[in-house]
C-alpha cells in the first residue's frame, strides 16, 4: 500500500517551472531518496507534500488523504524537517522538544516518557539542559529530528537533513533513520549526498523539476551503457585535462584522486587511454573496469556540470 502518491505535481513561479509534472509513489515503510542539484526542485516538492505550499497543478496524497484539501487533518500523520529546522537557540534541548509537543497538542500524560525515549534514541540525554544554540551541527540535526518525531508521525519528510554535518554525525543520523524504518515509519528524504542516496530503498533523480529516473540504486546502475573505467595516476587533475583535450566523445569525471570514463567498449577504451597518457609521459598506477556509482549515473543521465554541483 502507498504512503505517498504523487500525480503530475507541478509548481510554477511566474515563468519558471520549479517542479514539472512529477509522478511517483512511495510504499509504506519505505525509505525513498529524492536526489538532485541545487535548484532541481527537491525543496519545492517537499513543501508541497508537507502541505506548506500549494501546487500550481497536479495532486498528492499522503496516507490516502489529499495533501492540499485535507492538509489540516494530515498534520498529526506527518513530520517535516526543513533544511533550517526552526529550533529556538535560547531554549534548551528539553524546552525545544516540549515546545513542539505543545504545538502538536501532545497530552501531558505520558509525554515525559516519550521525550525520554527520544532523547535516548538520539543520544541527546546528556545534553538535555544545553541551549540549542550551543549544540554542534550534528546535535542540532538530531534535536530537529526529535522535535519532528514528538507526535509519532507515520510519514517523515526530511529536506537535506545532513547538509553541512560532519561524516560521523551523518552516520549517526542515518543509524537513527534505520531504527525508524524498523518501527514502520515511511521516510521521504531529499539529499545532495550521493552516498546517502545509495542507502535508500529507492531513489528518484530530479533535474530541472523533472523526474529523470527512478528505481532501486541497483536498478539505476543498470541504466549505464557499457561500463566505467577507473584510472589512477599520480596527478588526476592534469590527466583530466589531457583526456578532455584528446579523448573526444567520452564522458570523463574526477572522483577524488581517480578518473572515471564512461565507455560502451571498456576494453578498447582502456588501450586507447593507455596510449594517450603514455604518449604524454604519464605513469598509470592502475586502470580497471568498475561498477558504476550513482554519481556515474548522474553524469550519464543529467550531465557532468550538474553532477559536480550536486555531489557531496
Amino acid at each position: 500500500m502507498d504512503a505517498i502518491k504523487i500525480d503530475n505535481l507541478t509548481k510554477r513561479f511566474d515563468a519558471m517551472i520549479a517542479v514539472d509534472g512529477l509522478t511517483l509513489t512511495v510504499s509504506r515503510g519505505e525509505l525513498f531518496g529524492l536526489v538532485g542539484s541545487d535548484g532541481a526542485g527537491k525543496t519545492t516538492t517537499m513543501r508541497m507534500l508537507a502541505g506548506i505550499m500549494d501546487p500550481s497543478s497536479g495532486d498528492a496524497w499522503i496516507m490516502d488523504r489529499h495533501a492540499g484539501r485535507e492538509g489540516e487533518s494530515l498534520k498529526g500523520s506527518i513530520g517535516y524537517m526543513s533544511q533550517r529546522f526552526g529550533l529556538y537557540p535560547d531554549l534548551t534541548v528539553l524546552e525545544n522538544i516540549h515546545f513542539f509537543a505543545d504545538i502538536h497538542g501532545l497530552p501531558q500524560k505520558g509525554r515525559q516518557e516519550k521525550i525520554d525515549r527520544l532523547l535516548a534514541f538520539s543520544n541527546l540525554t546528556p545534553f538535555k539542559k544545553r541551549r540549542a544554540g550551543n549544540l554542534s551541527g550534528g546535535m542540532k540535526q538530531k534535536l530537529g529530528l526529535a522535535c519532528a518525531l514528538i507526535h509519532t508521525p507515520q510519514v517523515l519528510f526530511l529536506d537535506e537533513p545532513t547538509n553541512g554535518v560532519d561524516p560521523v554525525s551523518r552516520r549517526d543520523f542515518w543509524r537513527i533513520l534505520y531504527q525508524l524504518l524498523k518501527d514502520g515509519v515511511t521516510i521521504f528524504v531529499a539529499t545532495a549526498y550521493l552516498d546517502e542516496a545509495d542507502r535508500c530503498n529507492r531513489v528518484g533523480l530530479i533535474h530541472k523539476g523533472k523526474l529523470v529516473a527512478c528505481g532501486t540504486p541497483q536498478e539505476l546502475k543498470q541504466l549505464m551503457p557499457g561500463g566505467i573505467l577507473e584510472v589512477h595516476t599520480g596527478n588526476a587533475r592534469a590527466c583530466l585535462q589531457i583526456l578532455h583535450r584528446k579523448l573526444e566523445g567520452y564522458q570523463v569525471g574526477l572522483f577524488g584522486d581517480r578518473l572515471h570514463i564512461v565507455s560502451e567498449t571498456p576494453e578498447k577504451t582502456q588501450l586507447l587511454v593507455q596510449d594517450l597518457l603514455g604518449g604524454e609521459g604519464v605513469e598509470i598506477v592502475s586502470i580497471r573496469q568498475i561498477e558504476p556509482s550513482l554519481e556515474d549515473i548522474f553524469i550519464s543521465v543529467i550531465g557532468e556540470e550538474d553532477v559536480h554541483a550536486t555531489a557531496g
